[in-house]
């Protein structure tokens, strides 16, 4: 199993979308084998593949990993993007487990009913602003510097550009209130590893649509 990692999920966002984004901000070139029918899941849990019966999946360095904070926290690792000692680890963890909480909101937006979409919505866009960006604007301010941990990207770095970017989705100007917040997603944007994978034709999925939420759904039995 040497070579490029394989990633094993669906066509979409999901979970999995994090990893895509890690793997592609180190530089490192992936494989996707989409999960495209219920049959498709059903062949790996009947290898016995998935330690857990469950998706994401990665085939990476000779093992099978699965759970999705395992398999960031290994890439993290193996990629230098994991800071320098445990404390930075510790603050990386923090600030990473702030944004999964974030985009965790986001995630799960297209599943739920209409009516409570908006209501929702809303406090996705409240909880951005007042709890979590203004933690990562305060952050950048205390640190001086141009990442979030330490002197150099992180982690935690490329979670908080993904998050920025699903909430403008949901509001264009959420960072309006957040000078340093827009001058750090500049930043990291433009890394070139990152900006490549933020071009049209990249390995990075669409937001989720209703068409894709039927097809998760068939899948997943939900």
């Amino acid at each position: 199993m040497a070579g490029k990692p394989k990633l094993h999920y669906t066509k979409g966002r999901g979970k999995m979308e994090s990893i895509r984004w890690l793997l592609a901000a180190a530089g490192v070139e992936f494989e996707e084998e989409f999960i495209e029918t219920k049959e498709d899941l059903e062949k790996l849990r009947n290898d016995g593949v998935l330690l857990f019966q469950q998706v994401p999946m990665v085939e990476i360095d000779g093992m099978r990993m699965v759970q999705t904070r395992a398999i960031l926290s290994y890439i993290a690792a193996k990629y230098n993007l994991y800071g320098k000692d445990l404390k930075e680890r510790a603050w990386i963890d923090m600030y990473v487990e702030g944004t999964t909480d974030l985009m965790g909101m986001i995630m799960y937006l297209p599943f739920q009913p209409a009516d409570t979409k908006e209501k929702n919505l809303a406090l996705i866009i409240e909880r951005a602003t007042t709890r979590y960006f203004p933690v990562y604007e305060k952050a950048l301010k205390d640190h001086g510097q141009d990442y979030l941990v330490g002197n150099k990207l992180s982690w935690a770095d490329v979670h908080l550009l993904e998050a920025i970017l699903m909430v403008e989705e949901c509001k264009p100007d959420v960072l309006s209130a957040f000078p340093l917040l827009q001058a750090f997603k500049g930043r990291i944007s433009n890394i070139p590893t990152i900006k490549k994978f933020l071009q049209p034709g990249s390995q990075r999925k669409p937001p989720t649509d209703e068409k894709f939420v039927a097809v998760v759904r068939k899948i997943f039995n939900i």
